[in-house]
């Protein structure tokens, strides 16, 4: 067994250790008791990140779920429905939370790779059903697409999704938890994103390095709705400013070093691929996730997860034939050459006929 101090960690761009830099600047932060709206440092980070957007307001949240959750609770009441991709991270990974705190409905479609497909999307929608049917109040969309391999979405289908809604009582939320890698990777403007989404929720800790924080972002309207349900769930926090501060320094330094991450995960596609060309098309790796489809190996995701881990190589396994791979900022150029030098001979071995 490798030491666990070797270990190479891919599983997640979540898994980043703060800085020197940034453990100062939390360290330094001017603090004050955020359930007051008195500490000036989540002050200034709501305001900024808002204003990235192009939007009025910002609400710091602990998690990217709960920022999710109250996108989705100022948009949809109890009993109407959320539409949302069925591989898309509130479909998979937020626990029923739409049903459980906020009796909402939530319905799936699915699109290849997680892209979106405005036509296909809107073949789901029901607004304004009546009596019979559940209708149809918000539409998620996820970017990047966490279980379609970090895709980026098409900002010419979110802008025709949205022209289609419009007047039809249908409101955008999106998912963007790794919204930057999106925005460095398609080059499009925060801005352009954001005008087209009523909620936008984002991520402190997933790329950008800072140890805990996302946001939820809207109008004054529904952050002021959002701050009153934050509090419902036990998410109301005092000096937060210490959080606040770390995500004020990755915004001021981290957003670049994603381009980096990106070029890390094509070289980890292309090097398995060598090794077995049908586990992953490198041209479909938009950004930092590298997902590999074990379909025919000798070893299940878990088993080849497992062989990973006693090789040095921390990785995902996320069904029954896939694994996933994750870059960050902490990765040096040596772990990802290892990192491919463990997963070409293992899969090498679990292709082998």
């Amino acid at each position: 067994m490798t030491n666990s101090l070797e270990l190479i960690d891919l599983r997640s761009d979540t898994v980043t250790k703060p800085s020197a830099a940034m453990r100062a600047a939390i360290a330094n932060a001017v603090v004050g008791d955020d359930v007051y709206s008195d500490d000036p440092t989540v002050n200034s980070l709501e305001e900024r990140v808002a204003d990235l957007f192009g939007k009025e307001a910002a609400v710091f949240t602990p998690t990217g779920s709960l920022a999710n959750q109250l996108g989705i609770r100022t948009l949809v009441a109890p009993g109407e429905e959320l539409l949302c991709e069925a591989n898309s991270h509130i479909a998979r990974a937020e626990l029923g939370a739409a049903a459980v705190f906020s009796g909402i409905t939530t319905r799936t479609w699915r699109d290849e790779r997680g892209l979106l497909d405005h036509a296909n999307v809107l073949s789901y929608a029901r607004p304004n059903s009546g009596p019979y049917l559940v209708s149809t109040t918000a539409i998620a969309i996820e970017n990047t697409h966490n279980f379609g391999g970090g895709t980026v979405q098409s900002i010419k289908e979110i802008e025709r999704l949205h022209a289609a809604v419009q007047g039809q009582g249908i409101a955008l939320h999106l998912d963007g938890a790794r919204i930057w890698n999106a925005h460095v990777a398609s080059g499009v403007a925060l801005k352009e994103y954001g005008k087209y989404f009523d909620t936008i929720s984002v991520c402190l800790s997933k790329g950008l390095g800072a140890p805990v924080g996302s946001i939820m972002i809207s109008s004054k309207e529904r952050v002021s709705k959002a701050r009153v349900w934050r509090k419902r769930y036990g998410a109301g926090m005092r000096q937060i400013g210490l959080l606040a501060a770390a995500g004020h320094y990755a915004l001021d330094n981290n957003i670049p070093l994603l381009a980096n991450d990106h070029e890390n995960a094509k070289k980890l596609a292309k090097a398995c691929q060598e090794a077995q060309a049908t586990v992953v098309n490198p041209d479909f790796v938009d950004t930092n996730i590298v997902g590999l489809d074990l379909l025919g190996a000798k070893l299940s995701a878990t088993e080849f997860a497992a062989e990973a881990k006693a090789a040095g190589l921390l990785i995902s396994a996320l069904g029954p034939n896939y694994v996933r791979l994750v870059t960050h900022m902490d990765i040096t150029k040596s772990q990802i050459e290892r990192a491919s030098e463990i997963l070409q001979s293992l899969l090498k071995r679990a292709f082998m006929a």
